[in-house]
């Protein structure tokens, strides 16, 4: 299946044909180029990994927030130092996949 790039924003179509206008930015199907294979093969390969990395902090962000809640429930010294630590391991994860997911972004692995 063809690829077609929106130069306005950057929307990803995939379909035999531009669509005619941009889903997302509504510009006319003549503002959207063909992939070429090499590219187009990047995208669709990267899919994967870029929903795996949004999984990735969408878990972060509820450890975050179970983190929070136990910090704030304070049974004791050892659960609160736990939850502390855990809640600065769950910031790492989530800026560890949202850079990856940026620098996914600037090599075309996106869309």
């Amino acid at each position: 299946m063809e690829k077609w790039k929106c130069s306005g924003c950057g929307f990803i179509h995939d379909g035999d044909g531009a669509p005619e206008k941009c889903p997302k930015c509504g510009a006319p199907k003549e503002t959207c180029a063909l992939l070429d294979e090499v590219a187009a093969t990047l995208v669709e390969r990267s899919r994967h990994t870029n929903m795996l990395h949004a999984q990735m902090i969408t878990l972060a962000r509820a450890m975050e927030l179970a983190c929070k809640d136990g910090v704030k429930d304070n049974l004791d010294a050892g659960c609160v130092d736990v939850f502390k630590k855990s809640l600065a391991h769950a910031y790492e994860i989530m800026k560890l996949s949202m850079t990856e997911l940026q620098g996914h972004m600037g090599k075309g692995k996106w869309g």
